[in-house]
């Protein structure tokens, strides 16, 4: 593991940034180019990253596979709970507008909401996908 020691470094170095960056995506998605699914896929590289450099093992240390299922589950509920909420205030499915009285911060607020929901799940799916794929035996 000796003849890896740049690799690490450099990727230590990364990885923070690239988390950062994922975060910048996922709330500058309401106002430019980006958002949930963008984010998501970003955030799950640093965690591939960080897979592909220390190890699997290491990778399910750092996230382990169950929370990560869970994490699937519950951006899909974030998603589906901000819908929900619009019925339960007497409008329709998704309509952000009834999340707030001023329909303008509603919308904005649903939006967020969705979208936080959207990265979340797309980050877990994507880190199972890789724990999927990386595992299997050759």
């Amino acid at each position: 593991m000796r003849h890896h020691r740049v690799l690490r470094i450099i990727s230590k170095l990364l990885i923070p940034f690239i988390m950062l960056f994922a975060l910048y995506v996922q709330f500058h998605g309401d106002f430019g180019p980006g958002g949930g699914f963008q984010a998501g896929v970003i955030m799950a590289s640093a965690f591939i990253l960080y897979g592909l450099i220390f190890g699997l093992e290491n990778a399910r240390k750092v996230a382990p596979p169950a929370v990560v299922t869970k994490l699937v589950a519950a951006g899909v509920l974030i998603y589906a709970g901000t819908g929900y909420m619009g019925l339960f205030k007497g409008a329709n499915f998704l309509d952000y507008g009834a999340l707030s009285k001023d329909p303008v911060a509603g919308q904005h607020l649903g939006i967020m909401i969705i979208e936080f929901g959207v990265g979340t799940t797309v980050a877990a799916a994507m880190i199972t996908i890789f724990f999927l794929f990386a595992g299997r035996d050759r």
